[in-house]
């Protein structure tokens, strides 16, 4: 037995000795970054994504590629934070919920009345990337790119031309974005918390008869079919982007780092494009669907006035003064 075991073990450590035949390095074997979003299959985020992916695939020779999770499947923005922080998954295409649970000071960006316009958020972005990108790498996070999903807006079974009329009404909040759970504070409406995968049956049931959400948003998940109205001013951009763990991207190789940055670059590029355009067709088709803007008019002073008191109220509660002076600054042309 002995005698017929000591070839075998010779034969089988020169065939580890040969060439080809090691065990493949991690380099070799490649990377593959596991990230989740929200959006639906099919959207035009998801068009664009899965555009990037195959392009980083051809650049990298397959070592690098990105596995998107699209349409909620892996839960909630909170369930994608939770599992990017044990190791889960390795990124999130988030909105500005997901991104304030690891810096709650971004909200900033949506404060309502404060960054309404494209150019305004373009200018912010664009001077304050060092610190903005400073703040998400003391949390272990890398802000790959920005990304936006339109214009905020109340989409409702009635109009809605006041603030104050909301309390008559049930609006939805999503449980985790604390501007809108401040305006509905600050207004005296009793909101309904829910997740974004729980809003449409949640309208089909009438649970909740007003949400907050972008043109291209209710389209994509078919929420203005239960709506009738929507404001016609917005309060400000649906701000997102991007994040990944730091330590995940570290751990790539310089030139696939290389590759990654520059094809990311390029995406988000086109991804803001796209859906800035994609938005405004989105806000034609619902009112070709019949979806009534309402002009605010000479209500447009409390609607004013109710976004200064969310804006007052989370001030040195959620972010510096100093932060929010900067930003105001960083938005002048």
């Amino acid at each position: 037995m002995k005698r017929r075991f000591v070839p075998v073990l010779l034969l089988l450590v020169a065939a580890l000795l040969l060439p080809g035949t090691t065990t493949p390095t991690k380099a070799e074997e490649g990377y593959t970054l596991r990230i989740a979003s929200l959006v639906p299959e099919g959207s035009s985020w998801m068009k664009v994504l899965n555009a990037w992916n195959k392009t980083l695939k051809e650049r990298t020779d397959g070592k690098l590629k990105l596995r998107f999770y699209p349409g909620g499947s892996q839960g909630d923005e909170r369930d994608f934070v939770r599992k990017m922080r044990v190791g889960q998954l390795d990124g999130g295409v988030v909105t500005m919920t997901g991104m304030s649970m690891l810096i709650p000071a971004m909200n900033v960006l949506v404060l309502p009345g404060l960054l309404e316009t494209y150019e305004k958020l373009d200018r912010v972005r664009e001077k304050m990337a060092p610190e903005f990108g400073a703040m998400f790498e003391k949390e272990g996070f890398k802000l790959v790119g920005w990304g936006d999903a339109g214009k905020t807006r109340l989409f409702s079974a009635q109009p809605i031309k006041r603030p104050s009329e909301i309390k008559a009404m049930r609006p939805w909040v999503w449980k985790d974005d604390p501007i809108f759970v401040e305006f509905y504070q600050v207004i005296g409406a009793s909101a309904v918390r829910l997740g974004v995968p729980e809003v449409y049956p949640a309208l089909q049931t009438r649970m909740v008869d007003v949400i907050s959400s972008s043109a291209i948003t209710a389209v994509s998940f078919q929420w203005y079919t239960r709506v009738k109205y929507m404001t016609a001013h917005n309060s400000a951009i649906i701000v997102g982007g991007t994040m990944m763990r730091k330590d995940k991207y570290d751990e790539l190789p310089p030139d696939l780092q290389a590759a990654f940055d520059s094809t990311a670059a390029r995406a988000h590029e086109i991804l803001n494009k796209v859906v800035r355009k994609e938005d405004e067709k989105a806000y034609k088709v619902v009112v070709d669907k019949g979806i009534q803007p309402v002009d605010a008019g000479d209500g447009k002073a409390e609607w004013d006035e109710a976004h200064k008191k969310v804006r007052d109220n989370l001030t040195g509660r959620m972010f510096p003064k100093s932060l929010v002076a900067a930003v105001t600054a960083a938005a002048k042309p």
